[in-house]
């Protein structure tokens, strides 16, 4: 039963983050367009790891990430206004690149399906 309620959480947490990362006035973060990949918190709902993308690629959700740990306070203040919880979890922002890594290995089984059709 607590597995469903951290996933719930996390989906929740997930949502609300993606509107305040959204709203950032901050330019690294604005120019970037990131997106909330996935968000995993831990058993004890001490600490949530963000997993964060980007349109433009690894480098622009590197940038990204730089942007958001400067506003961890502000982003955590928000979401603890917005998600009822008696602790808000402490954030940590990771970049993910499995956007990138799935769109290279889609081009790949393309590559593979027009292969096979030539002959």
């Amino acid at each position: 039963m607590a597995g469903f309620r951290i996933d719930r959480l996390s989906s929740d947490i997930q949502f609300q983050l993606s509107d305040i990362v959204r709203n950032l006035k901050d330019p690294r973060v604005s120019a970037a367009m990131p997106t909330v990949m996935r968000v995993d918190v831990t058993n004890d709902l001490s600490y949530a790891t963000v997993y964060i993308g980007a349109l433009q690629g690894f480098d622009a959700a590197k940038e990204a990430v730089k942007g958001l740990k400067n506003a961890a306070g502000y982003v955590r203040r928000e979401l603890g206004s917005r998600v009822k919880m008696r602790k808000v979890p402490e954030l940590r922002f990771i970049a993910d690149n499995s956007a990138e890594r799935s769109a290279q290995i889609s081009r790949i089984i393309d590559g593979f399906k027009k292969d096979g059709q030539d002959d």
